[in-house]
């Protein structure tokens, strides 16, 4: 199967087109034994990716259930990968001449197609089967040491497949644009891939499907990233590319203007999803002007700050923020200290700092709004209103964060929480309603989310408040509730860390929330000290009706006045393009 995504604007024949001539291209001329090695390395390693796991779509209980059944043989992977690694090109290429000039069914799927409902349901009289024991986790053991710069490592031994994953975190994130454009942190870490001083970013991509290797790059609010996955053979060579291009990027101006017109597009895709519009427009209005959280938490800028961000622009960031003193390398999987330290100092132990100062983003403590607001977005016409409330929250890094999270999940972090079941469950005024608090190293947002039928926007937003208020009062959280709270969180425990990618992504947050890096060992006795005292105590902690700015979606023709009558707030208007 081919699939190819047409960009707003493009007309789909003109894709197909090119498509076509693109294949017959591929068809009739010969394939590389290049081109073949890549895509053999890259066919073995996925492979082996997959095995990390369990269960999931490419786990070992699938590769032996598809094994057995296609094959006759649970074991049939092990054929199946010798065959790849004995193709030839001349094979493939009859191979692909044979089944690709056969013709082809194609499809055009636009957005928003008709959907029927489903028919009768399961039966569940039954009910669900008891659940057993579970295990207890088993969360590898973590060791650190530094390198002769001063570089800290921290590895975690994982040895169930040939796999390494290696990250360098840097404290810098979307916040830091709060010292300069917004947008820049993501589109530097975004350009890092598309060329160094010694490679082209075709270069990169290709050397790293010969190595089986994957770079990627990212940000969070708080922190920088880039991680890499390697085949253990191929980790020296893996580790020179990531070196590579961590340390020496080349920031094309081309490449800037081509990622430039991608982002932009984003940010118009954002401008139209409720959490996005949440995300860009409640944390300058929760944290105030001057404060690094005070930005888009999407993290991608607004359209006159990305069409402002220059190479320059992408320099001084990485001089400023992407440095070996700012910087921690973290590294889970088939190695061990006395094997990865000697190649992480190889490629990075003659990386020096600048001379220039370390920056420092203002995440200090804000009070934040002190009473509540009604922002509306107009949506003439909209058949329902996304509902979006928020206020300040403890940082994650707070030691009664198990309690907040608990709390959080008994009145809307979960199905069974209270204001899905009340809006959806019982009311049916709502597909879904939840709350969450968005990770942060400072504080935090609290954040309520309810897509609701128009006539009932006023009605859930005083609904809302009701259940936030009895969840403070009369009905606070039950032992029942708690206990449900516990059982989910520890039972789920031993699954959860299955693949290097998921203990490597703990690890990350151990580091940026300052907790202990091996944090997640710690969490079913955490969990098992819960109680409704300290639950409550951390509810009212976390919950404040008469703070919470309101931004809601909608027609506003047919939803003001009856927001008006609530008295809560005067009402206000904004527009979603911020």
């Amino acid at each position: 199967m081919i699939r190819v995504d047409v960009r707003p604007g493009v007309d789909p024949a003109v894709v197909e087109k090119r498509l076509d001539e693109l294949l017959s291209e591929f068809l009739a001329k010969q394939i590389s034994k290049d081109e073949l090695e890549r895509a053999q390395t890259r066919i073995v390693a996925s492979n082996i990716r997959g095995l990390e796991k369990v269960g999931g779509f490419s786990g070992k209980a699938v590769t032996l259930a598809q094994g057995e059944l296609y094959a006759g043989d649970p074991g049939f992977i092990r054929k199946e990968l010798e065959w790849v690694a004995a193709a030839t090109p001349k094979e493939i290429h009859e191979v692909a001449r044979d089944w690709l000039g056969r013709g082809s069914v194609r499809l055009l799927v636009t957005p928003f197609p008709k959907l029927a409902a489903a028919g009768k349901g399961i039966d569940r009289s039954k009910g669900l089967p008891k659940v057993g024991d579970t295990p207890d986790l088993d969360f590898p053991a973590i060791v650190e040491d530094h390198l002769s710069n001063g570089l800290r490592v921290v590895l975690a031994e994982r040895h169930a497949v040939p796999i390494v994953q290696v990250a360098l975190q840097f404290d810098a994130g979307y916040a830091a644009d709060s010292l300069g454009k917004l947008g820049v942190a993501s589109m530097t870490l975004d350009m890092l891939d598309e060329g160094t001083k010694k490679r082209t970013g075709e270069q990169i991509a290709k050397e790293a499907e010969r190595l089986g290797a994957q770079i990627s790059t990212g940000s969070d609010l708080d922190t920088s990233t880039v991680s890499l996955n390697a085949i253990t053979t191929n980790l020296d060579k893996s580790l020179d590319l990531f070196a590579d291009v961590v340390r020496h990027p080349r920031f094309a101006k081309e490449d800037l203007e081509r990622l430039k017109v991608r982002r932009i597009a984003g940010i118009q895709q954002e401008q139209n999803q409720p959490i996005a519009i949440a995300l860009r427009q409640l944390p300058p209005l929760l944290y105030g002007k001057g404060h690094a959280y005070g930005i888009p938490f999407t993290g991608s800028g607004t359209i006159p700050s990305v069409k402002g961000i220059t190479r320059e622009d992408l320099v001084a960031f990485q001089k400023a923020w992407l440095r070996p003193d700012n910087a921690t390398v973290f590294v889970v999987g088939d190695t061990t200290m006395a094997k990865i330290k000697p190649l992480l100092e190889k490629y990075f132990g003659d990386w020096k700092a600048p001379e220039t100062p370390l920056e420092h983003k203002n995440i200090a403590r804000v009070e934040g709004p002190k009473k509540s607001r009604i922002i509306i977005i107009d949506r003439p016409g909209s058949p329902q209103s996304l509902i979006l409330a928020g206020h300040l929250a403890p940082p994650t890094g707070d030691p009664d964060n198990i309690a907040l999270g608990a709390a959080n999940e008994i009145l809307g972090g979960a199905f069974t929480a209270r204001i899905n079941m009340d809006l959806r469950e019982d009311k049916g005024w709502s597909y879904g309603a939840y709350s969450f608090m968005q990770g942060a190293r400072g504080q935090r947002p609290f954040l309520i989310y309810a897509p609701v039928q128009t006539d009932k926007t006023a009605q859930s937003v005083k609904q809302l408040i009701l259940d936030l208020n009895e969840f403070l009062g009369d009905k606070p959280p039950s032992e029942e509730e708690l206990d449900r709270v516990i059982k989910n969180n520890t039972r789920s425990l031993p699954g959860r860390f299955e693949t290097s990618a998921a203990v490597l992504g703990a690890v990350l947050a151990n580091a940026r929330f300052g907790r202990p890096l091996n944090y997640q060992e710690q969490l079913k006795e955490l969990y098992g000290a819960l109680d409704l005292a300290k639950v409550r105590a951390a509810g009212r902690r976390l919950v404040h009706p008469d703070r919470l700015i309101w931004l809601i979606v909608g027609d506003k023709a047919k939803i003001a006045d009856d927001l008006k009558k609530l008295d809560i707030a005067t009402i206000e208007e904004a527009s979603a393009a911020r």
